[in-house]
């Protein structure tokens, strides 16, 4: 019995530990990809004539933070589920 109830403990730690990890990958995420928001903002009104440079820059790394916070919802999500 003490062996059912050690599995139900370590699956059910497994869960609160999938989903704090996908939301600790979310949030990180969004502030990553605000950061970089006000940054190029920073950036644009400093220099409006590299505008173009700056806004692709800003593009490409939110794109790639985006991807990695995906990534990581992901293996939360397999964590959760097998």
């Amino acid at each position: 019995m003490s062996i059912l109830l050690q599995a139900a403990v370590a699956a059910s730690v497994a869960k609160v530990g999938a989903a704090l990890g996908a939301a600790i990958a979310v949030v990180g995420a969004a502030a990553g990809i605000g950061r970089i928001g006000s940054t190029a903002l920073e950036a644009i009104a400093r220099q409006p004539e590299a505008a173009g440079d700056i806004r692709s820059g800003m593009i490409l790394s939110a794109a790639l933070i985006e991807g990695v916070a995906m990534f990581a919802v992901v293996v939360c999500f397999l964590v959760l589920f097998v």
